[in-house]
This record gives C-alpha cells, sequence and structure tokens, in this order.
C-alpha cells in the first residue's frame, strides 16, 4: 500500500495487538535494501507487497521467480477465512483490495514465458567466461578472443558464433600471435567443450536475437501501474552460474544507459535480486570489486536493488554497507558460524531498547520481521518489530490458463517470441573457409552467400573521435564495416545504433548495437582489473 510517497508494508508488534504503521520512503528507495530469512520465513511475501506498492506509485520492477509463485502477482488474491482474519488484525479491511497486476513473464528457456536474449557481445568476456565456469588463464585468453572479434568486426551473437570465433582463433594463432599472444590450441579446444556443455543445458535459446532492450523494462500500464517484470526462474535457478551472470548482466546494461538522476522522488526501476548468494559465490576479486561498483554508483541513476538471501552473511560487507533498507526474517543459529553470522547480523540494527535484537530474530514467526528504514535525512531508524501485511495478488502460483494470458497479455511477447538469426561472425568465418576452399581448387563450387570480409581495427585514440570521425569508422570510404575502439559507454551505444540505422537499415541495428558494446561494453565487459 502507498500513501503519499510512502511504501506501507507492515504494522508494529506491541504485546497481543499491531500499532504503529511501518513505511518505506520512496526517495529513499535507491538506497538500496535487503530482504533476509530462513526458508519459510515470509521472504516471498514481503518482496511481493513491496512490488505491489511500487507498482501502483508507477515504478517498473524486475524480479526472478525461483520457486514459481511470484507470477500469482498477475492476478486477484483469494478471500478466505484467514485473509479475513488477517485483515481485522492489521484493521486494514476498508483500505484492502483484492487485485492483479500486470506484469511481463519472461522465459530465457522460451517453456514458461515470452523469450528473454541477448548477445555474446553484449554480455561480454568476464561473465560469459563466468557463465562457462572457465579458470583464470582461459578468461583471459576469452577477453583476447572477444578483441580479435571486436578488432575483425566479427559479430558475436549466439553460442555457434562463439565456437567458430574460438576455433578461427587457434586456427590463425601465428597471424595474431604479434599482436594478441599465443592462442593454444589445446585451450580453445576446452573453451569450445564448455560453450557445447553450454549448449546441451538449453543456454543457445538465450544467446541470439531480438536480444532484450533493456528499456522495454521501464514500461507502465495503462492506468499508470509500473509493469512487474517477472523472470521464470524454476529452472534457471538450477544453472547458478547462468542465473548470476544474466542478473549481473542487466544490473550493468541499466548502469550503462540511464543518466544521473540523483535522488528522485521514487525510483525509475527497483531490481529484486532472490537467491543473491549465488551472485558472490566463487566469484573472483576484481567481479567482486565491478560488483560493489555497480551497486555503489547505480544508486545515483535512480536504480533500486534489494538483495534477497537466507543469511546477510551471503553478502560481502562491501555491499552491505551500501543497503540502507534492511527486512530481516528469522534466522537459524545452530552452527558457530551460523551464530556468529547471527551477532554480526544483530549489530547492523540501532538497538532498540524495547528488545534485544540478536534473541528476537531467532524467535520471529512466520511473516514476522526485524525492520530499519531509512527516514527523511537518510539516516537508519532504530530496529522494530513488525508484522508485514498480506499481498493484495495471490500468494500462489498461476493456473496454466492463466499464465498463457498474462504473457498474450504483454505487448513484449510478439516482438521476441521469433528468434531470428542474421549474418554474423558464425556466417562470415565459414564464408572465409569455403572462399579458400575454392581458390584452392578452381573447380569447387563458390560459396552462394557473400562475405563481408573483416577490416583492420579503426585506429582511433583513446578518447575516440567525433561523430564525423566516428561515421568515417564505420563505414569507411567504400562503406565497408569497422568497429571503433573506444573508452565511451552509453554513448557509442547510441552513436552506434544511430548511424547504423541511418545508414545500414535493418541490419543496422545489430551492428550498431554490437559498436556500442565495443565501444564500452560495460562494467562486466573487457575490463577486469583496475
Amino acid at each position: 500500500m502507498t500513501e503519499n510517497g510512502l511504501i506501507y508494508f507492515a504494522k508494529k508488534i506491541s504485546g497481543d495487538s499491531f500499532s504503529d504503521k511501518i513505511c518505506m520512503r520512496a526517495d529513499k528507495a535507491n538506497r538500496h535494501g535487503f530482504i533476509c530469512g530462513a526458508t519459510g520465513t515470509g521472504k516471498s511475501v514481503t518482496l511481493k507487497v513491496l512490488a505491489e506498492s511500487f507498482s501502483e506509485m508507477g515504478v517498473p520492477v524486475f524480479m526472478s521467480d525461483v520457486k514459481g509463485d511470484m507470477a500469482g502477482i498477475a492476478v486477484a488474491g483469494d478471500d478466505n477465512e484467514n485473509m479475513q482474519s488477517r485483515l481485522d488484525k492489521f484493521e486494514i479491511r476498508e483500505s484492502f483490495a483484492y487485485k492483479g497486476y500486470p506484469v511481463s513473464i519472461f522465459d530465457i528457456y522460451a517453456e514458461e514465458g515470452t523469450p528473454l536474449r541477448t548477445t555474446v557481445s553484449e554480455m561480454g568476456p568476464q561473465l560469459f567466461s563466468r557463465v562457462l565456469d572457465l579458470n583464470d588463464t582461459q578468461t583471459e585468453l576469452m577477453q583476447v578472443i572477444f578483441k580479435i572479434a571486436d578488432d575483425s568486426g566479427l559479430l558475436l551473437t549466439d553460442t555457434k558464433d562463439m565456437k567458430a570465433m574460438v576455433q578461427y582463433a587457434a586456427d590463425h594463432a601465428d597471424e595474431f600471435k604479434m599482436d594478441y599472444g599465443l592462442i593454444p590450441q589445446q585451450s580453445a579446444s576446452a573453451m569450445i567443450r564448455a560453450i557445447v556443455s553450454l549448449e546441451a543445458e538449453g543456454a543457445d535459446k538465450f544467446f541470439g536475437e531480438p536480444a532484450i532492450d533493456i528499456n522495454d523494462f521501464f514500461l507502465t500500464a495503462s492506468d499508470g501501474r509500473g509493469i512487474i517484470n517477472i523472470l521464470d526462474a524454476e529452472t534457471l535457478i538450477n544453472k547458478p552460474r547462468l542465473y548470476s551472470a544474466f542478473m549481473l548482466y542487466l544490473l550493468s546494461e541499466l548502469f550503462e544507459i540511464l543518466p544521473e538522476v540523483g535522488d528522485p522522488e521514487k525510483p525509475r526501476i527497483v531490481f529484486f535480486f532472490d537467491e543473491a548468494h549465488l551472485l558472490f559465490k566463487n566469484a573472483s576479486k576484481s567481479l567482486l570489486e565491478k560488483i560493489d561498483q555497480v551497486v555503489k554508483l547505480i544508486r545515483s541513476k535512480g536504480v533500486s536493488v534489494f538483495f534477497v538471501t537466507q543469511s546477510p552473511g551471503d553478502i560481502p560487507n562491501a555491499v552491505m554497507s551500501q543497503l540502507g533498507n534492511k527486512i530481516e526474517h528469522g534466522l537459524h543459529a545452530y552452527t558457530p558460524a551460523e551464530q556468529k553470522a547471527l551477532k554480526a547480523a544483530a549489530e547492523a540494527f540501532r538497538e532498540n531498547p524495547e528488545f534485544d535484537t540478536e534473541e528476537q530474530l531467532q524467535n520471529l514467526g512466520t511473516g514476522e520481521a526485524v525492520v530499519s528504514m531509512l527516514d527523511e535525512k537518510g539516516a537508519p531508524s532504530i530496529a522494530e518489530y513488525v508484522a508485514i501485511l498480506p499481498p493484495q495478488s495471490r500468494m500462489g502460483v498461476l493456473t496454466e490458463a492463466e499464465r498463457i494470458d498474462a504473457i498474450n497479455a504483454s505487448s513484449l511477447n510478439t516482438k521476441y517470441v521469433k528468434m531470428v538469426d542474421n549474418l554474423s561472425a558464425y556466417e562470415e568465418i565459414r564464408g572465409k573457409a569455403e572462399t579458400s576452399s575454392a581458390e584452392a581448387s578452381p573447380a569447387a563450387s563458390s560459396p552462394t552467400r557473400g562475405v563481408i570480409a573483416p577490416t583492420q581495427p579503426a585506429k582511433t585514440d583513446a578518447k575516440g573521435g567525433g561523430i564525423g570521425d566516428m561515421a568515417d569508422s564505420l563505414l569507411g570510404k567504400s562503406g565497408t564495416r569497422q568497429v571503433v575502439r573506444s573508452t565511451g559507454g552509453s554513448i557509442g551505444r547510441e552513436i552506434g545504433k544511430t548511424i547504423g540505422e541511418a545508414v545500414l537499415g535493418r541490419r543496422g541495428r545489430t551492428i550498431g548495437g554490437n559498436i556500442g558494446s565495443a565501444i564500452g561494453r560495460n562494467l562486466f565487459g573487457t575490463i577486469t582489473k583496475n
């Protein structure tokens, strides 16, 4: 529920009754937050109540659905005796109304929602290496191969492009050695096997076109409510590297495309990162530094990030220190490590003389929590013992018919439902091989498909040239494609798209998007060390 810029999500527990309203300030939501608690303590209900409130304020939401019950937010809740009792206890019967919320449901496997895709190039070498579980040496080699592709004007759209590019680099290792270093065939073969394994898990449906336009997550419904974008992750969560890499990709894309806004009256978008421990598990030092950097800087772009996990100990201290809004459900402390984590969690709250925070955290019932919200000055409030309000939408799952209706009702479904396979690195490399074979054997048939020959890398300084220079570098004097290298970010992406669309027509967006990636792929792209 919302009241004058306040998100009313809980009531203070006083003895056997409820008293003061507990609210989160919308203008402080971009200071981020976390929702923690053991399984079955009520995290999902809290997440749903907050998502409903942000939607009502006209703020779009992105969340993952790892258990299949979040999509129930699309339909009105079910009235029953238990709900009537809760409404009476909270004294909210008059203001409460069962209702569904506008949603877009996505699924990277294209089975339970609108297909959600990105390109290999957009994800960048570091995150793509994380998906493949490559070691440090292979990750460095992946960065080299991405650079060769960028410099050669070869578009990395899907997994077959990546396999072709890795093999192409290994086959031409002698030619690339001087400029890029040694490319061992053994390492290249291991990388290709990892990609094949990824394809067997269904990821070949995720990498391709049309790639998701991040701006489509900022849509509102006709009644002004923010659309709640739900990633169906019941299957994806079993592939934790792909899940965490994709969520990081979304965060970095949001960081890249949005301008600075400082502290707005309400967030532009709220991002709930469920099973957040997967984000940090086995992450390299450089990746953790980039995550910390994104969380720290994305606040000023109006993006609110909430980490949802079982224990606050799952979140590194550097990131935890940036999370101002805290909601902690019941925590277990059966082992010495859990007891230490519980003590640290309790000490993160400002002490409330009415109760012992550490003891309270161990004795919370389902739907209860200890919370601390930022006040109007941005200072954390004292710890409060609260009960979370019930959601107005359904707590359970959608029926199959309801899910189909929700998917078809989204304006984005027709945009992304059909996968396309444009000319990219795989076709160009195969075409070059066929051309070489035909030249070696005149009697051989010539290839039936034209090939755009890769050019030498455009020569620009680190700061990049002007728009006119960029246009010349893009098309060359004779219109051949080149890739501009620079350190710019979203500006490069926009210039690439604009020039590509204006001059190259239908394929311009694909080329422009990759040029934007080459110019400044994102914080998780080619730059991995400070």
